[in-house]
């Protein structure tokens, strides 16, 4: 219990942190990410404006105010603009007012529309690349492959007065932003991953941490339970003898007198409340034993139709007192089957004898006691296939159901989910007569069912219960034949 609420503290420690990580590892990512594309940008403008300075603008003629620029006396002798052009792996483009393109740095035209934008665009462009092959036979054998470009460009418009002289074209390659971005976003991974790994283990180690003192005190409150239990048997023992010894001298005289009459019926009381407490002591005992794992019972081939047929041979007699129906059901096995040992150990699995008679009983006598006069409980067993998933592959094994279903009172839907707690009783109307059910007077303690759940879970199975207010209740037990191990 303690390692799997230890385990489930890492689990959250490290899955919380791990969510926070991201986002700052996102947020560091998008961060970067753009002051690298505003650098880009802030790049790209300031070229802008260097060339706009260096551009040589002349009249087309003396006799018109038109304007042209010089793209000899600006571009090609202007040394310094190409240099920094260059240094900085920009490529310019010079267009006419029309659109065509007069100049560029690039070896090829990109062939792209022109488009005004001063605050940066990122463009993707698709080229087709031809790469010449092996010449056989005298045919040349080609392979085209798409060639991926991906810029960001800053486009200016550049005017004299009112005329529009041509477009400036500014490009810068985009693996200027990707390239840093996906180091950042390797390098952030690994980071993170470290990290978790790191948060992981110590979220381990500061959980079992946390959970030690915890862990102290259960164990010691087990310990209390588990002595102080052994350590009430003895005592309770003794006065449950000598109440009996006391009992059996009265017995053996003729009592006229009222006052030991009187002592008599005293006596019978302190008979039946050390039987009610002998009882509690043992059912702490043995859940303090399950819970602490000191339990040393052995597993041994158990036949459960003989061990539910002495149960219920026992039991016969409550429910004769009460004037209900208790049966026993058993399922034949398939027609199909023929081996003689699956046969003879058809309902026979590996458990503790004791412990298993315990849990049915226990189950029977509450439906017995839960049930009015006139009512009926059945007792079922079967044998089932069971399946399983382990690792993507199906699997099948047997199982052994019994049913334990009454015409009792029932149990509210709200119930359900406490029924198997420690201490835990329904409502007192279950627990005193009612004249419209006409149940027993019961003042059980509420360990009955926390001791079946125990048993159950000790043998690997399973524990469920159905029940409708006024129509009755269906417990129903699934035990597997070999337990894992």
């Amino acid at each position: 219990m303690f390692q799997a609420t230890r385990r489930r503290l890492a689990i959250w420690y490290t899955t919380v942190t791990a969510l926070l990580l991201l986002i700052f590892a996102i947020g560091v990512y998008l961060y970067v990410r753009n002051t690298l594309v505003e650098r880009i940008d802030d790049t790209l403008n300031h070229v802008v404006e260097v060339v706009e300075r260096s551009l040589v603008i002349e009249p087309v003629n003396p006799n018109t105010s038109q304007r042209r620029i010089n793209l000899e006396a600006s571009f090609r002798d202007n040394t310094d603009t190409v240099e920094t052009v260059e240094d900085d792996h920009i490529d310019l483009e010079w267009f006419s007012p029309t659109g065509e393109l007069l100049w560029s740095t690039l070896s090829e035209p990109l062939d792209i529309p022109i488009h005004i934008n001063r605050t940066g665009e990122t463009v993707h462009v698709v080229k087709k690349k031809e790469k010449q092959g092996d010449t056989i036979n005298s045919y040349s054998q080609f392979n085209t492959k798409d060639l991926e470009i991906l810029l960001r460009q800053v486009t200016q418009r550049v005017e004299v007065g009112k005329q529009v002289v041509g477009y400036l074209r500014v490009s810068h390659p985009w693996f200027e932003v990707t390239k840093p971005s996906r180091q950042l976003m390797l390098d952030l991974a690994i980071g993170i991953w470290m990290m978790v790994l790191s948060v992981g283990a110590s979220g381990w180690f500061l959980s079992g941490k946390a959970m030690e003192p915890v862990h102290e005190s259960y164990q010691r409150l087990k310990q209390f339970t588990a002595d102080a239990s052994h350590e009430l048997r003895s005592p309770i023992a003794l006065i449950q003898t000598n109440v009996q010894v006391a009992l059996a001298d009265l017995d053996a005289v003729e009592v006229k007198d009222t006052t030991l009459s009187h002592y008599r019926q005293q006596l019978k009381v302190v008979e039946r409340l050390t039987q009610r407490l002998g009882k509690l002591v043992n059912d702490l005992l043995f859940l303090a034993r399950q819970d602490s794992g000191i339990s040393t019972e052995n597993f041994s081939a158990c036949p459960l139709d003989a061990l539910l047929m002495e149960v219920v041979e026992e039991q016969q007699l409550l429910a004769a007192e009460k004037d209900i129906t208790l049966t026993f059901n058993l399922t034949d096995p398939p027609e199909t089957e023929t081996n003689p040992e699956i046969l003879e150990n058809w309902f026979t699995l590996s458990g503790n004898w004791n412990q298993l008679v315990r849990l049915l009983t226990n189950l029977i006598s509450n439906a017995l006691r839960y049930t009015p006069s006139s009512g009926r409980v059945n007792v079922e067993l079967a044998r089932i296939e069971a399946t399983n998933r382990v690792s993507g592959l199906r699997s099948s094994y047997p199982q052994l159901q019994i049913k334990v279903s009454d015409t009792g009172i029932g149990i509210p839907a709200e119930a359900l989910p406490q029924l198997f707690n420690r201490f835990y009783r329904v409502d007192p109307a279950r627990t005193h007569p009612n004249k419209h059910t006409k149940t027993e007077n019961t003042t059980g303690s509420g360990l009955g069912l926390a001791i079946a759940l125990a048993i159950v879970e000790k043998h690997q199975g399973q524990i469920q219960v159905e029940s409708t207010v006024g129509k009755g209740t269906n417990v129903t037990i699934t035990l597997p034949i070999n337990l894992e191990k």
